[in-house]
């Protein structure tokens, strides 16, 4: 019994697959690949506000691809901005929900050719492990039929005059016919593929002269296999052909393997979060939802070794975190009951459950992943000067091919056709187009792996060049906390030092106060014996210090302890300039001093080697700060540097920075973020310390995740050797270039070698710059540990 309708029709029309792009018209999907560029009014609904999104693009292969994808983008409308990277195949697309979906503008990029997908869907990991299957695939085959050709063109080599028959070399010629058609028909697909598309959409890209080249080969080569008497007929060259088909996809697998490791450290930053958690039900179960489907208030449940998927508050359960990428600090942290957890950081040791309290773009890693994504699609300068001239330089090829033709061909037609093959292989662009973005890409991923964040790219070139480093104090060379510098017991106050010190930080430890803390942490081992003393009914007194009941282990009457200010502790005001704190004990009315602890700001460990490194690598340093001259001039003492100002505001900062550069100096700034803002932003480079600002809003071109200040040294070396590389890699380019285009003109360099020639200058420049994945950037900064307390004068703290 049929189940059709009636009145339908008897013969089923075929159904039509909807398209899958069209599943991301769904408003709940766009936060899975990109974010809103304004926060939203509440109750807003998502389509009120443009949308930043990022895509993978399959296809791309040189920067004329990346040109041509964002011509067709920006000829969308609702379309309104769009950055594509060629060195790591993404794309940057901001559109309006209003006026274009994102099934539209992918569809405007399919019609150019190339196949987006969503930059942080797991169906993007999937394509790039394809893609990898296939190209290894048709690298396969090339090499396989290129030994069996090399078998067959062998023995018309090695033959004198004679030796071969006619019927012999025919038949060794439609053996290699049949070989090289495997080569042709499935290794060379992707460029044959790629220059049909330019062809129908009148453009010009690398691929067309390569494919090109391997057109007139094999038909130069065929003709000469069915017409051998005729005017091409004299030599074939099969062997030249799958020698330089493979050479390229030789340079092309390699190459891509290189470009993946680089653009995989974004890739593998962004993919930190898990696609999925267990999210508590209403029921107290356990289920299993989509990452992205998690709001502000759900509890979920964190696996050991996945990674926690928003910001939260741990509820239940103690493990240790590894939030290396959040802070450039490999060592795990112990996470308890009421700690705060952060998204992309590892659940390391047991299941815990935690309360989300902010999601996606909210998040640091959130921020963190913004900041990367960004720098990934900058086009330093130099690399959007080699876009401008790849599509004329292609161009210029296309001519120099059909010249060389003409003039060879009156003497030989085959000859004259195999010279502007190797013209049209050997002058491809692509080592040129790579120099650039590539090195720059690697070393801004080496940073990123030590916990420091390149918003600019364009900032490494500028940062290779600064000759002068201007830093600010508090919060930068020093930490944004106090530490004890010395301790002065009073006379007949019957206490060492160190127990001075242990029975104020009984004190100070029932308080949050950055003074309490420095205290507190001073305290090296216990330096009182149990029961020595007692203290209770701990008092804070806001703007004053602390007070407390005290008694000694002799059974001795109560007595009222203070720690705090003079006027605090009741005792004379000292006349030193630097910061002190008094703990004083009253017993039956008569108040006695007991001691005074120094304190100043803290000094990071490294401060003073990093300014000697700074200094070798021929780097004037500066200290420019807003606090007072005389604390100022202190730290600028035990760092060793000499030219220091203090009293400085935002205002005089810049003006000074703007000084250093109209005396011609290129200055690099390294702030905190808070504050320094326009200082961050006149500077040629800048830096700012992340764990003292928001990322979204800082003003500085690098962004330093962990605490320590080498990493600015390392950065600076570092910026240096990518420049070299960068320079390296665009001599070698235009070498390549000055001397294979002659050879191949001339006729002295066959196909096989122009492909080998092409194939080695791209991995080259790539290989180049991998040695940038293995830079440290500099001798890393030992840090000594802290050293023990001194009794007489400036404590060895820092």
């Amino acid at each position: 019994m049929s189940n059709q309708p009636a009145g339908s029709s008897a013969t089923a029309e075929p159904v039509v697959a909807p398209d899958p792009a069209v599943l991301l018209d769904d408003p709940q999907e766009w936060a899975a690949f990109g974010r809103p560029c304004a926060s939203p009014s509440p109750g807003a609904s998502p389509t009120d506000t443009p949308w930043e999104s990022h895509v993978v693009l399959e296809g791309m292969h040189c920067a004329a691809c990346a040109l041509t994808i964002e011509d067709a983008l920006r000829r969308v409308p609702g379309v309104s901005e769009v950055d594509v990277s060629a060195a790591t195949r993404r794309a940057r697309v901001v559109w309006s929900p209003s006026q274009v979906l994102p099934s539209q503008w992918m569809q405007a990029v399919r019609k150019a050719g190339y196949q987006p997908l969503p930059a942080m869907d797991a169906l993007a990991r999937e394509q790039r492990q394809r893609e990898n299957r296939r190209a290894l695939w048709r690298w396969l085959v090339a090499g396989f039929c290129m030994m069996q050709v090399m078998m067959y063109a062998w023995p018309a080599y090695q033959a004198m005059p004679g030796d071969l028959s006619t019927e012999m070399e025919q038949l060794l010629r439609w053996a290699s016919w049949v070989i090289s058609l495997p080569v042709v028909l499935f290794a060379c697909g992707p460029f044959f593929s790629s220059a049909l598309r330019d062809i129908r959409q009148r453009r010009v890209s690398m691929d067309l002269p390569v494919a090109l080249g391997m057109l007139i080969t094999f038909v130069v080569s065929m003709l000469g296999t069915f017409d051998p008497t005729g005017p091409f007929g004299r030599e074939v060259y099969y062997d030249s052909l799958t020698m330089f088909v493979f050479f390229l996809l030789t340079g092309r697998w390699l190459e891509l393997r290189l470009r993946d490791r680089t653009a995989g450290a974004l890739e593998a930053v962004m993919n930190r979060l898990p696609d999925s958690v267990e999210r508590r039900t209403a029921e107290g179960d356990f289920v299993r939802v989509a990452t992205r489907r998690l709001q502000v208030g759900d509890v979920v449940r964190v696996l050991p070794g996945e990674a926690f998927p928003a910001d939260g508050r741990l509820l239940s359960g103690s493990t240790q975190a590894d939030e290396a990428l959040l802070t450039g600090e490999s060592t795990p942290v112990g996470k308890h009951p009421g700690s705060s957890v952060t998204a992309g950081s590892f659940n390391l040791r047991a299941a815990v459950e935690v309360m989300v309290e902010a999601l996606g773009a909210q998040t640091r890693f959130g921020q963190i992943v913004l900041l990367m994504e960004s720098a990934s699609l900058q086009k330093p300068r130099l690399a959007q000067l080699a876009d401008r001239v790849a599509r004329p330089f292609l161009v210029g090829v296309l001519l120099a091919a059909a010249l060389a033709a003409a003039w060879w061909w009156p003497t030989d037609p085959s000859h004259a056709l195999m010279v502007a093959v190797a013209v049209l292989v050997v002058t491809c662009p692509c080592a040129l187009s790579l120099a650039t973005p590539v090195a720059m890409l690697t070393a801004a991923g080496t940073l990123a792996r030590r916990g420091v964040l390149v918003r600019n790219l364009q900032a490494l070139e500028a940062l290779a060049h600064v000759d002068t480093v201007v830093f600010d104090k508090t919060g930068t060379l020093t930490r944004d906390r106090l530490a004890v510098t010395d301790i002065e017991v009073a006379p007949g106050a019957g206490l060492t030092p160190e127990q001075a010190l242990g029975l104020a930080a009984m004190l100070a430890g029932h308080s949050l106060h950055p003074v309490s803390r420095a205290l507190v942490s001073a305290v090296q081992e216990p330096a009182l014996q149990d029961g020595a003393w007692r203290v209770d009914a701990v008092e804070e007194l806001p703007g004053a210090g602390l007070q407390a009941r005290g008694w000694k282990a002799e059974g001795q009457e109560e007595m009222i302890l203070r720690l705090g200010s003079a006027l605090h502790a009741r005792v004379p005001q000292a006349g030193s300039a630097r910061q002190q704190v008094v703990l004083s004990v009253e017993q039956a009315g008569q108040i006695s001093e007991l001691a005074r602890f120094g304190l100043s700001e803290e000094l990071r460990p490294e401060a003073a080697a990093v300014v000697q490194q700074l200094r070798a690598a021929g780097v004037a340093v500066e200290l420019l700060s807003g606090d007072q001259g005389a604390a100022v001039q202190r730290v600028a003492q035990r760092t060793g540097i000499e030219a220091a100002r203090g009293g400085c505001t935002p205002q005089d900062k810049l003006q000074a920075l703007q000084a250093l550069q109209a005396q011609g100096h290129r200055v690099a700034m390294v702030g905190d973020g808070l504050n320094d803002g326009p200082v961050l932003a006149g500077a040629h480079a800048s830096f700012a310390f992340g764990k003292s600002v928001a990322l979204a809003q800082s003003r500085s071109d690098i962004v330093v995740l962990g605490d320590n200040l080498a990493l600015v040294t390392q950065a600076l070396l570092l910026a240096r050797r990518t420049m070299h590389i960068v320079r390296q890699n665009l001599w070698w380019a235009a070498g390549y270039n000055a001397v294979g285009v002659p050879l191949a003109i001339a006729g002295y360099m066959p196909a096989w070698l122009a492909g080998l020639g092409m194939a080695l200058s791209s991995l080259l420049v790539v290989l180049n710059a991998a040695r940038l994945a293995r830079a440290v950037g500099g001798e890393a900064i030992a840090v000594s540990a802290q050293a023990p307390l001194s009794t007489h004068g400036p404590m060895g703290v820092a």
